[in-house]
């Protein structure tokens, strides 16, 4: 069968992991052959500058602007994303049209068995400004340095001894197989990322066809929590450094957003919940309540 669906990725491992994950779901789902759809890797920025922060040098865009300019180009007819790298707002020609069922949000600590088992002064590998702030805030004493790069980069880090520590998504690691690394951390521990977890497909607003193919695999109980969680960033006016954290979860039609906002050191920081029906209500009210008990410290990272 010819070529008829060209499917934009990042070229990382687990980029092309996820890639196939929906290459495959959309096979299973209109009963194509493997062959139908093109895999079409696209390098980004984000993927080429690995010695600096995101913050420094562009933010989440640097994830998506190479596959943002391709399909709106029509070079190809979807791009899939890890939906924690994609930036709050999006270009108006593109949606995200499905999301993939959530694998496990967790994070995982690689270097010991838990947070409390870490040495004092131990040396954590991050870039997340979250995990930074999540980890000081229950070790000052820890020394946070700069880890970027893939996983399998990270982990040489760290088994170069660049530190004693650092932390993986769960999710990334089990999707490579690596399901057996690192030890997870109880979200009541540390609450993950909005979004982490859930891989999405976006396509043009305008492509119809495409939103029909992609949409035919949308997990809905993953796109309704990620969707609350994206909102409420956007309510938040947050941006890749903003040290906030969030889940959803759902029961039935009532969905539970939990969320924690902290200041960039750890020595502050502000929590609560709400539940509704609707995701953007609930977000929206969440961040008025959260923002109006912050203490400054964490307030003035919010609000743009």
């Amino acid at each position: 069968m010819a070529i008829k669906f060209k499917l934009g990725t990042r070229g990382s491992p687990l980029a092309l992991t996820q890639a196939n994950m929906v290459r495959d779901a959309l096979c299973a789902r209109h009963g194509w052959p493997v062959d139908a759809i093109e895999r079409v890797v696209i390098r980004t920025t984000g993927d080429r500058v690995q010695d600096r922060a995101l913050a420094e040098i562009g933010g989440k865009a640097l994830w998506t602007k190479e596959l943002d300019r391709a399909l709106l180009d029509r070079e190809i007819d979807a791009s899939v994303h890890s939906m924690k790298d994609v930036e709050t707002l999006r270009p108006e020609a593109l949606v995200i049209a499905a999301m993939l069922p959530r694998a496990d949000v967790r994070d995982r600590l690689i270097g010991a068995d838990a947070i409390d088992a870490l040495p004092h002064g131990a040396v954590v590998g991050t870039s997340s400004p979250r995990r930074r702030a999540q980890l000081l805030r229950l070790r000052p004493d820890l020394s946070i340095v700069l880890f970027r790069g893939n996983v399998d980069t990270r982990l040489a880090k760290l088994a170069a001894g660049e530190a004693d520590a650092t932390l993986l998504a769960a999710a990334g690691l089990d999707r490579l197989g690596r399901d057996t690394i690192g030890h997870a951390i109880p979200t009541d521990v540390m609450l993950p990322a909005p979004a982490q977890g859930a891989v999405g497909i976006e396509v043009r607003s305008a492509d119809a066809a495409a939103q029909a193919i992609v949409g035919a695999i949308d997990d809905d109980v993953t796109s309704r929590c990620v969707r609350a969680e994206r909102a409420l960033l956007a309510a938040l006016r947050a941006d890749c450094q903003s040290p906030v954290a969030a889940l959803a979860s759902a029961a039935g039609a009532t969905l539970s957003l939990r969320a924690e906002l902290l200041a960039e050191d750890g020595s502050a920081f502000v929590d609560g919940h709400a539940e509704g029906l609707i995701g953007e209500a609930i977000a929206a009210g969440l961040a008025g309540d959260l923002l109006s008990r912050a203490p400054d410290p964490v307030r003035r990272l919010f609000g743009g």
